[in-house]
């Protein structure tokens, strides 16, 4: 079963000093499909629950587990390992390899795994048309506009065929446009590929697409609603 569980979440910033508790005992089960949102105010624990679901930040307690594998305890090459196969990541500032072409960048993670020449062609091809950038393969970051390079981003995320693709604020650098064409996107590969996104945002607009909202509050879950159910 693709499904993400979060078992007794707490971090604690500074602990020896001046402790900042940015989690409080996280219980969440994310099935796959979800199309989930995480939000709250500033401060409330969202980015940091998203960087330990996705293992680039580790609890000060509890437990995470993915499809099966708890990744809390895994050392640190076992755990690149992992987040190579199981886990896309699509970040505000699009964190996107400048000297590299649109597709090259959608490639590199394939060439970490070291996938056949050809299946990272063909791959890299379809997510670029699927993300509507098909003539922009041999383009570089910096001569696309923000929504491109989020677009691209997204590309990146899906290249390795991740059972979750985690977003952190992908939509704050972006006009209600470029928002929307992302979203649309998202929401399609969401509901045809059955790919599991969850989001980690402000934006109402990306509140408005979720079918699942989580708020949290003071680093706990406050409330975790369903909505869309049609979608």
């Amino acid at each position: 079963m693709k499904n993400i569980i979060t078992k007794g979440i707490t971090k604690v910033y500074n602990p020896d000093t001046i402790p900042v508790v940015a989690l409080d005992g996280v219980d969440l089960e994310i099935e796959q499909g979800e199309f989930t949102a995480i939000v709250g105010p500033s401060g409330s624990g969202k980015t940091t629950l998203l960087n330990i679901i996705g293992g680039l930040d580790k609890p000060s307690h509890g437990s995470v587990t993915i499809s099966g594998t708890e990744i809390t305890k895994m050392r640190d090459n076992k755990l690149i390992e992992f987040r190579k196969e199981h886990i896309g990541f699509v970040f505000q500032a699009y964190n996107l390899i400048p000297v590299l072409t649109a597709e090259e960048n959608v490639e590199f993670v394939m060439l970490l795994q070291n996938r056949p020449s050809a299946e990272r062609d063909q791959r890299t091809t379809e997510l670029l048309e699927a993300v509507g950038l098909g003539d922009k393969r041999n383009t570089r970051p910096a001569q696309l506009s923000g929504g491109q390079q989020q677009r691209v981003a997204v590309a990146r995320a899906l290249a390795p065929k991740p059972d979750f693709i985690l977003a952190d604020e992908p939509t704050a650098n972006l006009d209600s446009k470029s928002t929307e064409n992302l979203l649309d996107i998202m929401a399609r590969l969401n509901h045809e590929e059955g790919i599991t996104f969850v989001f980690s945002t402000h934006d109402q607009r990306v509140i408005d697409r979720a079918h699942r909202v989580i708020t949290l509050v003071d680093g706990k879950i406050a409330t975790d609603e369903l909505q869309n159910p049609e979608k």
